[in-house]
């Protein structure tokens, strides 16, 4: 796990959030949960995957990026969505969306 991610689950922590591995798999994947129910992953250590409604991802002006590996057919009108975050400034968005997903739980 990179410090990056490391810094970011840590935050997450905070909030309730748990970080789960999933057995078996060694390429940064695990699950976030709150309170019992999966709400986001990590597809490495640079995205999370996350679910959101419709109107949250369009007010917070949220696009599936274009060259996506992991959903390059997901659909525009999916609640799921890619964010990726490579800096320490980058934590505090990701941290702001997490919270608006446990909020819609």
């Amino acid at each position: 796990m990179s410090d990056l991610r490391r810094q970011l689950v840590q935050r997450l922590e905070k909030l309730g959030v748990e970080d789960r591995a999933v057995p078996g798999r060694n390429d940064g994947f695990s699950c976030l949960h709150f309170r019992g129910k999966e709400f986001a992953h990590f597809h490495d250590d640079n995205e999370l995957d996350i679910r959101l409604s419709k109107a949250i991802i369009s007010r917070e002006g949220l696009t599936h990026p274009a060259d996506s590996r992991v959903h390059p057919k997901r659909s525009k009108h999916s609640h799921w969505i890619e964010v990726r975050f490579s800096r320490v400034a980058d934590l505090e968005r990701v941290a702001h969306l997490v919270r608006l997903a446990i909020e819609q739980l």
